[in-house]
């Protein structure tokens, strides 16, 4: 990338931070820094950097995306990271959120959305991220959340997607939908089609 050309991208950023996530309420300091230091031209393919910084998901191919800058910016103040947070972060494609992430909290673990969606594991984290919309959380995923772990996800709800987060008490999981936005879906997470008669 030419000097010329990085020197775009960092105004780019800037003009991300302050006319997307400024504008739309999103002010948490440490989220402002992380996203106005992570370079999103760097988790898109070569020719979709010119619309790295754009407000709205960027396609990357094979179905996956990298969703807009104010999803990413709402879910991260939404989860309030802790520095002691043990994470998981459910891939939508990109690694972005990862690399968002990564220095707040004490580990993350990544996983793809169809692992995710099919496969129960052992360990348990405080934090789940999901970078998507989903349709349904299986119960497999719910069971890698600690009690009292919060999730913040994107939420499919009668074709309508939306910012959601929950907690786990007593062993349950429930999502509460916080705002309408467009939000990159996750197939693997789509509810099996029921037939009634």
């Amino acid at each position: 990338m030419t000097s010329e050309m990085a020197a775009d991208m960092t105004s780019a950023r800037k003009a991300m931070v302050d006319s997307q996530l400024r504008t739309s309420g999103v002010n948490e300091l440490f989220v402002l820094a992380r996203m106005g230091t992570v370079e999103r031209e760097k988790y898109v393919p070569e020719a979709a950097k010119p619309i790295a910084y754009m407000d709205r998901a960027v396609p990357l191919g094979d179905g996956g995306y990298l969703p807009s800058p104010l999803f990413h910016g709402k879910m991260l103040a939404e989860a309030a990271p802790k520095a002691d947070d043990n994470v998981l972060v459910v891939e939508g494609g990109s690694s972005y959120l990862t690399e968002l992430v990564t220095p707040l909290v004490a580990k993350v673990d990544t996983i793809s959305a169809d692992d995710a969606a099919s496969k129960a594991g052992r360990k348990t984290y405080s934090l789940i991220l999901v970078d998507g919309a989903i349709e349904q959380l299986p119960k497999g995923l719910a069971k890698r959340l600690e009690d009292n772990g919060r999730i913040v996800t994107g939420q499919i709800t009668r074709g309508i997607t939306r910012l959601a987060s929950g907690r786990k008490v007593a062993g349950q999981v429930s999502l509460q939908s916080l705002a309408e936005m467009g939000v990159p879906v996750l197939h693997a997470f789509d509810k099996a089609e029921e037939w009634s008669f």
